[in-house]
């Protein structure tokens, strides 16, 4: 589904290209950022540092986390 006008997309994208990579970057990893705190606030409290992080890596990269962290 896309609900962005053809000018507004044209738009975003010319602002995009004109950053600079490091800019588009730093976008992508403040997003990231920002989806790691959403989901993270969604976990139970008393996780554990290691607890946190394969739940993490269970939540963005399903079946991921076995292979990592092997299975439980």
């Amino acid at each position: 589904m896309n609900d962005t006008s053809p000018e507004i997309a044209r738009m975003v994208h010319e602002r995009y290209a004109r950053m600079e990579p490091v800019q588009r970057f730093m976008i992508g990893v403040n997003m990231f950022e920002a989806a790691r705190a959403i989901a993270q606030a969604s976990f139970p409290a008393d996780l554990s540092p290691e607890q946190l992080r394969r739940t993490l890596c269970e939540r963005f990269y399903p079946g991921l986390a076995a292979q990592a962290y092997g299975v439980d």
